[in-house]
């Protein structure tokens, strides 16, 4: 047991390398951190003398990964937010209408002429002038019905059609609904990470709580305020007819119109056709710019069905107007001189460069699907931090400190034997969590603390194992032999229990929960490794150099 062959020692070496020399960039923070943001900023735009500065502050040949600080740690904003999904069901509705158009022309012989009517806004309502024909109208919409492709809704379709004296009635069934909403939050959470990401925030914390919310925590950002401009704009970009102006804000629009306002042009209305000709939905991309008259804009472009409907409008309506509208506001209405068959164009208003870039950053990330209304915000201001990592340090301090004097005075050489390995046992945790990208929060450092108790667990039941064996009158090698074989099974289950603690906490819980379950599961993994092998180790070398006859523990 205690011949530990050469490669077994040059692995565990090796291992207490690796995992030191990658936590060895947090001891230089800031530098490292200067150095990563200017690699990324010289790869997006070009290098400048300040970033090459920056660049060259650490060798490129050193790891530079950095354990990522949390909320709670370096500062920031958090929001709750939560989606209105039921805004999804209008545009779904409204979205149904040309299809059950087109299926109640082809039945115009028994329905007669039809005509949509005014409803509630998850419902579509459409009155026949030939109420005998609602059997065939009703079946014919029904042929439009889509089955659900989800797990609680398998055998349902995604419309209920019925009919109501002269009116025919679609609605979206309730497994819809549920499925709606399920997409509608998961495509939020999608677009609300690409916003953030496009930025470059570091280790956002966006996910889903509940049934209709969303938690939002950005550390690094300036304000709540800041991260609410960024996200909480639906960016719903849409392209319309224009049907006329006017500077009456309580003008009727008219039916299947809309009347918005001129983003730029205060007291002017545009009436505009409701539904749009080209959507946000299909652009492929958007990027700050300058018009030919130097100002701000942006460019964008469509992918091959937009750019298809683009051109086609364009072409059949020269010399008319066309609305570009961002959630309910006309930024510009343009004259289409000539047909567009490229499917790019350009967005000019009155815009600042940074307005330009923030209105790329939200088009290229894509529309919100509803609304986001903010239940709860915060700003966690970077002296609070830097306060959470004072107390933190002083508790990690004070923790190792206290663990370390206990251990040399209760078991002599032998606790410092366990001691140095403690040391190591901490470096590799954030080596593994600077490897991982991990995010180190305040319930993390408490989880680092509790690590470097349990680490020193293992030890004390090695050492009195090894105690009892010294009683049985056997040899130095034959009692540390024996006592790590026979502490191991007690150091396993008791390891292994708390790691399948750690593994749910993850899985089940959220934000600081798992920065503590995160910490508590590397700790356990190189508390284990430095307990069964590294002190080992450490204790056969000075076995062979000293040969001692007797030892005291």
């Amino acid at each position: 047991m205690l011949n530990i062959p050469l490669w077994k020692r040059v692995v565990i070496w090796g291992l207490c390398a690796m995992g030191l020399v990658l936590a060895m960039p947090n001891a230089f923070y800031t530098r490292v951190e200067g150095h990563n943001d200017a690699v990324k900023a010289i790869e997006a735009g070009g290098e400048t003398p300040e970033l090459a500065a920056m660049k060259a502050a650490w060798p490129d040949w050193l790891p530079s990964g950095l354990v990522n600080l949390g909320l709670d740690l370096r500062g920031g904003a958090h929001l709750l937010a939560e989606v209105q999904v039921e805004d999804v069901y209008a545009d779904r509705i409204d979205g149904l209408w040309p299809e059950v158009r087109d299926a109640l022309r082809e039945e115009r012989a028994a329905v007669g002429t039809i005509r949509r009517q005014a409803s509630a806004p998850d419902e579509l309502r459409v009155r026949l002038s030939q109420p005998e024909g609602m059997a065939a109208a009703v079946e014919a919409v029904r042929g439009l019905a889509r089955p659900i492709v989800t797990l609680t809704g398998v055998g349902s379709s995604d419309i209920e059609v019925r009919a109501e004296g002269d009116e025919l009635i679609v609605t979206l069934s309730e497994a819809e609904r549920l499925a709606t909403d399920d997409r509608t939050i998961q495509q939020s959470l999608e677009i609300v990470r690409r916003r953030v990401d496009e930025v470059g925030t570091r280790e956002p914390t966006i996910q889903r709580q509940g049934e209709n919310r969303i938690l939002i925590q950005v550390p690094g950002i300036g304000s709540a305020e800041e991260l609410k401009a960024l996200i909480g704009t639906t960016a719903r970009l849409t392209f319309h007819p224009v049907v006329g102006r006017t500077t009456d804000p309580d003008q009727s629009p008219g039916a299947r119109n809309v009347l918005y306002p001129a983003m730029d042009q205060e007291g002017v209305y545009y009436i505009l056709e409701q539904t749009p000709v080209v959507t946000g939905e299909e652009l492929t991309d958007a990027q700050p710019a300058f018009d030919q008259n130097g100002r701000p804009a942006v460019n964008f472009r469509f992918n091959p069905a937009g750019a298809r409907k683009f051109g086609t409008y364009t072409a059949e309506n020269v010399g008319s107007p066309f609305a570009i509208v961002l959630d309910e506001e006309v930024i510009s209405a343009p004259v289409i001189n000539e047909a567009i068959p490229g499917g790019s164009g350009i967005i000019t208003g009155s815009f600042s460069v940074q307005e330009s870039t923030d209105l790329a950053v939200l088009l290229r990330a894509g529309a919100l699907p509803a609304e986001l209304t903010f239940l709860e915000e915060r700003t966690i201001g970077p002296e609070l931090g830097a306060d959470s990592i004072e107390a933190g340090k002083i508790a990690c301090v004070v923790a190792f400190a206290a663990v370390l004097i206990f251990m040399a005075l209760s078991y002599g050489w032998f606790g410092v034997i366990a001691n140095v390995a403690l040391v190591i046992n901490v470096g590799l945790i954030f080596g593994l969590l600077s490897l991982i990208g991990g995010t180190l929060t305040l319930p993390g450092i408490a989880g680092i603390v509790l690590t470097i108790g349990m680490a020193v667990d293992a030890n004390v039941l090695i050492f009195e194992r090894i105690r009892e064996e010294l009683k049985s009158a056997k040899g130095p090698a034959r009692a540390i032999d024996l006592g790590y074989e026979k502490a191991l099974s007690a150091i396993l289950d008791a390891n292994i229990t708390t790691f399948i603690t750690a593994v749910i906490l993850f899985m089940l819980g959220s934000g600081p929960v798992r920065g503590f379950a995160i910490t508590l599961g590397l700790g356990i993994l190189t508390s284990v490794f430095t307990a069964i092998y590294v002190t080992r180790l450490m204790i056969v070398v000075w076995l062979d150099r000293r040969r001692p006859k007797t030892i005291t523990v």
